[in-house]
């Protein structure tokens, strides 16, 4: 019979991903980077709540993880029609260029 991976596998997995989501959310200046560091922290939350909930032998933790990808999926939406307007509008997509909703 197989052993099973280790849980302890799976959460330090999801602290690395998440670690990694807020230095690229913190230090890079690329507006898509960091919409793409924020979804890398959503998913390794979401890796957490699979892997407590398999734990615990419920269900509450995939429900979780459901409504965090519908949150995840509106807020891609929104935010990519917020970035392309940005650009439209300033033709850049560094952070520090765009501090103002002034043109």
């Amino acid at each position: 019979m197989m052993n099973a991976v280790p849980i302890s596998w799976f959460l330090t997995l999801s602290a690395i991903l998440f670690a990694l989501g807020v230095a690229g959310f913190l230090f890079r200046r690329n507006i898509i980077t960091v919409f793409m560091s924020i979804e890398l922290m959503l998913n390794a939350v979401n890796l957490s709540f699979v892997t407590f909930s398999y734990q615990h032998k419920e269900v509450s933790g995939h429900l979780f993880t459901f409504f965090v990808m519908v949150v995840a999926a509106a807020e891609a939406a929104v935010g990519l029609a917020i970035i392309l307007t940005v650009f439209k509008g300033r033709s850049t997509l560094n952070i520090d260029d765009v501090n103002s909703m002034k043109n």
